[in-house]
């Protein structure tokens, strides 16, 4: 696959899936009424829909990561190069930034903004290490079990994630950058980027090494075979 179409792909669908976390955010707390349960279901609905769509389109073209997390932890299997790995990631954060200044001015906000939603603690930081975690972990065991069932698995994991952690399932580092500049519904202090960032790293490196230890087994008998 041509270098600059994996790229573009992964700019594209992170930008659209931060346009959907903030544009999301913004409609559901201005609907809400000040009912933060219902502002937050309005927000997780339509980000676990988005990922079903942007990883069935673009899963082909670019293996649809839209997180540097994953992309640790396909570069930590060997299933992407360094070089294509850093790109990547610099392209999920470019694209992170554009997709919140399009949902900024899609809904009259100021275009540049800093957060100031304080998300810190160590219930927090451990529930971002949880949520990364179980992503990646759902990611790889279903890659394994029915690749084609990755969108859905994706989905429906980040949609329940929002309400069974403390954090609301972050769970992406370029997500997270993001958010920072966005002081909305769903922002995060750039104080507090930084931990959760870290949390994030040490989940998906923890999931990779899980589910290298978990399926060792079938590998060694499907090289014997």
């Amino acid at each position: 696959m041509n270098g600059s179409r994996k790229y573009a792909a992964e700019f594209t669908g992170t930008a659209f899936l931060l346009a959907t976390v903030v544009g999301s955010g913004i409609m559901a707390e201005r609907l809400a009424g000040g009912n933060v349960a219902i502002a937050l279901l309005g927000n997780t609905l339509p980000t676990g829909a988005i990922l079903v769509v942007l990883i069935t389109m673009l899963g082909p073209v670019s293996g649809a990561h839209f997180n540097p997390a994953v992309t640790l932890a396909f570069r930590l299997r060997g299933d992407i190069g360094f070089g294509d790995a850093l790109i990547y990631v610099l392209v999920q954060i470019a694209g992170g930034l554009i997709g919140v200044w399009a949902a900024h001015a899609m809904f009259a906000e100021r275009i540049f903004q800093a957060s100031a939603t304080v998300r810190t603690g160590g219930a927090q930081w451990f529930a971002e290490t949880v949520a990364t975690f179980g992503l990646v972990f759902t990611i790889l065991a279903t890659l394994r079990a029915r690749p084609s069932a990755v969108p859905m698995a994706v989905g429906l994991y980040i949609t329940a994630a929002y309400w069974f952690t403390a954090s609301t399932s972050f769970a992406n580092p370029a997500v997270t950058v993001a958010r920072g500049f966005s002081d909305t519904f769903s922002g995060i202090r750039p104080l507090d980027v930084p931990w959760f960032i870290g949390m994030q790293l040490t989940g998906a490196v923890a999931a990779w090494a899980f589910c290298r230890w978990l399926y060792a087994e079938s590998a060694e008998n499907a090289g014997a075979a």
